[in-house]
């Protein structure tokens, strides 16, 4: 056969290849994504093609599915973890409103659909090419050795997301890098203002006073030991397993001139010697620890707090869990298959519902004092961080790669839509440890807990 009838040939077979992923992928958006009459975005295919806007007004967001493999990969099994590495493979993008494209996936995880129906949609993306993915470099999984939350691994997960480099998330955090929810008392504050605001309202919470020691598990960079130290003035100890931060918040605790009352340690907080603290603080560590662990956690903090001294538990707990698909949960019962969150961002992290925290920390002896739920200023707080890792886009890119910026673009953006749908929650948990005589030494009322003394705003 002539050389040229050859390649018309092989020309016409990929005409005909390329058509028929196309019918294919057309056919896979309008069962999984497409179940509505109308949508406010738009879905633009590898060859250029607009499909799934039916009004005229300008799309929230566009998802640009960049090749023919990519609803393979981002569809299949159908779970975050699916979708999330296609993305930071970059077989698609999301260009817009990333906050609007993140309910898709509950399209997609949670839709209960016949068996005939995930047969074939199974069929039908696999029917697509698999292609090697596009974005290797950069942030891969988790890949963490030893016995699960010990000593060594714990280590390992703080490291996997907190060294990140301080540079990386000063561009998007607080002046102050409080990587926590920030508490906004009328919605219009600053990033800034609404984390000043958290920290004061945790040591009002506490009543600390002048002279007091306080412990601080899991400081990060140091954000509240400083506040409570120069504020309130108190001795202020912080612990965390994370170099990088370890380093800069020493360093931010000697351009304050505090280091007569504040330091921090490179230091699990198993590994704290018995002391006497009159108010220890744990401030968006709680998720870290392991249902396992928690017996030994609270047990820990109540050894180390003095009668009548208070524990100030700040964490994520796991809200209402909407029921995945009937693949999702067969593939991660045969596979133990994580989901995006336990690869890429938090590994070996695990979310408790609150009642069982409460159950644990009475156990240890605690008496439980107030529990406050901050879901709301959560999802706000993820907002305002979102927004500015966007803005600094180009800058984290830089000082990162591209994965890893994707990574946490995704992972901002999925974690308001946790907390506005009630997925995920958040709660400060004050807890006392009563005197042999019952005392436990708290104010009769709240109302110094706010500094206008008026009833809290969510």
């Amino acid at each position: 056969m002539a050389q040229s009838a050859i390649q018309a040939e092989e020309g016409s077979t990929a005409i005909e290849s390329e058509k028929r992923w196309l019918d294919l992928a057309r056919s896979i958006l309008n069962r999984v994504l497409f179940t509505q009459p109308a949508t406010d975005y738009t879905v633009r295919l590898w060859n250029g093609e607009e499909i799934g806007r039916s009004s005229d007004t300008a799309p929230r967001f566009t998802l640009a599915i960049n090749r023919p493999s990519a609803l393979r990969h981002m569809f299949w099994p159908p779970d975050d973890l699916a979708i999330g590495e296609a993305y930071l493979s970059g077989d698609f993008d999301i260009e817009g409103d990333i906050l609007a494209a993140v309910a898709l996936g509950d399209s997609i995880v949670v839709p209960r659909r016949s068996l005939a129906e995930w047969a074939s949609l199974a069929r039908d993306l696999f029917a697509l090419p698999e292609e090697a993915p596009a974005l290797t470099a950069g942030r891969q999984r988790a890949r963490l050795s030893g016995r699960k939350h010990s000593l060594e691994r714990d280590r390992q997960a703080i490291r996997f997301h907190y060294d990140v480099g301080n540079d990386f998330y000063s561009l998007w955090l607080d002046q102050r890098l409080v990587y926590s929810c920030a508490y906004f008392r009328t919605g219009s504050e600053s990033i800034d203002a609404a984390q000043e605001a958290k920290l004061d309202i945790i040591c009002r919470k506490l009543d600390l006073q002048p002279g007091e020691r306080l412990l601080d598990i899991g400081c990060g960079w140091g954000g509240l030991v400083i506040y409570a130290a120069e504020r309130y003035g108190v001795s202020a100890l912080g612990v965390t397993l994370s170099e990088q931060q370890h380093a800069l918040a020493n360093e931010r605790i000697r351009a304050a001139g505090l280091q007569d009352r504040a330091r921090v340690e490179l230091l699990d907080y198993r590994q704290l010697e018995p002391a006497a603290y009159d108010k220890i603080v744990s401030v968006g560590m709680f998720e870290h620890v392991g249902r396992a662990k928690l017996p030994e956690y609270f047990a820990q903090a109540y050894r180390l707090l003095k009668p009548k001294g208070l524990f100030l538990n700040h964490g994520i707990a796991a809200g209402k869990a909407a029921i995945p698909s009937w693949p999702l949960r067969l593939a991660r019962a045969a596979s133990r298959r994580a989901t995006f969150s336990e690869r890429y961002i938090f590994p070996d992290g695990e979310l408790v519902p609150i009642q069982d925290a409460l159950g644990f920390a009475a156990a240890a002896g605690f008496e439980i004092r107030d529990v406050d739920g901050w879901r709301e200023h959560y999802a706000r707080t993820l907002r305002h961080w979102l927004a500015r890792l966007e803005e600094h886009e180009t800058e984290a890119r830089r000082l990162t790669d591209e994965r890893t910026y994707r990574t946490w673009r995704l992972f901002l953006a999925a974690s308001a839509h946790g907390f506005d749908t009630g997925s995920t929650n958040v709660y400060q948990t004050l807890l006392a440890k009563p005197d042999q005589s019952g005392s436990s030494g708290m104010p009769l009322t709240r109302e110094a807990w706010y500094s206008d003394g008026s009833e809290r705003q969510h």
